[in-house]
């Protein structure tokens, strides 16, 4: 998670560190009228970079966290009854596409298959929203932004972004900040010192070589944040250790000894 700013923003807008060309790419696409597909881990900031974007270009935001029951029509809408009679209700992409303002899909490879089919003619020339059920095309408003995510480290032959719908979009990669930064965001958003801070950002770099070994996911930033909170609120740093990096990350015993044992050796 990106947060903190060289600059400390506007108190409506939310803190982000950029780690590269990321906030120009950004606002060059929103000028552009082009689609945006962010990937990296967990909690390296991809949705923190969202709502600071949309914020600083003063854009209504709509999030939609997917999951494997999200269908086509949980974004485009559906006909509901109300006091006896049926009325459709727009769903978030659709409002989107009606009013303006980004539209923010976040683990888009999570969605059902026939998510992908309803993005495609908002994702290229057309930018276009068919609606079946009412007979609409929807044409996107120059003030409207399709923002997709994932992680690339849940991708199997399953879940996964065909190419014929990422090559739709502009992609940007995400992940976590070099030591020394990571340290400063965790302490500004924790308000934990730097000192307390950085032998925890130290175990998280060790524990993320294990990514895709012992443990499937390594530890985020936001993970990191949460431990410096807990120990600046006075939870003895192995305690909130164990319950910020470790136990969420494996359930297998002998993993979470292992991991027990290489934070022990690590925070004193």
């Amino acid at each position: 998670m990106n947060l903190m700013l060289t600059n400390p923003p506007s108190p409506d807008i939310p803190a982000y560190s950029p780690a590269g060309n990321e906030c120009a790419l950004f606002e060059t696409a929103w000028t552009r009228q082009l689609p945006l597909l962010l990937k990296g881990p967990t909690g390296c900031g991809k949705t923190r970079f969202v709502s600071h974007m949309a914020a600083r270009l003063g854009l209504p935001l709509s999030t939609v966290s997917c999951h494997d029951d999200l269908a086509a029509a949980d974004l485009t809408g559906r006909y509901l009854l109300k006091g006896g009679d049926t009325i459709w209700v727009d769903g978030p992409l659709t409002r989107a596409v009606r009013e303006g303002g980004i539209c923010y899909l976040d683990e888009v490879v999570e969605a059902r298959k026939d998510v992908a089919v309803v993005l495609h003619p908002l994702t290229d020339d057309r930018r276009i929203l068919p609606l079946e059920r009412t007979g609409e095309q929807l044409e996107a408003p120059p003030g409207f932004m399709l923002v997709v995510s994932y992680n690339p480290g849940y991708q199997n032959l399953l879940k996964t972004l065909k190419p014929s719908t990422r090559q739709r979009f502009v992609a940007i990669e995400f992940d976590f900040l070099p030591k020394d930064r990571e340290i400063e965001v965790v302490s500004s958003e924790s308000g934990l010192g730097t000192t307390e801070v950085a032998p925890l950002v130290e175990l998280a770099r060790r524990l993320r070589v294990l990514k895709g070994h012992d443990i499937e996911e390594g530890v985020s930033t936001r993970l990191l944040v949460y431990c410096a909170s807990l120990i600046d609120a006075g939870l003895s740093p192995r305690d909130a250790v164990r319950s910020t990096m470790i136990e969420p990350l494996t359930d297998e015993p002998d993993v979470r000894a292992a991991l027990i044992e290489l934070s022990q050796a690590v925070i004193r």
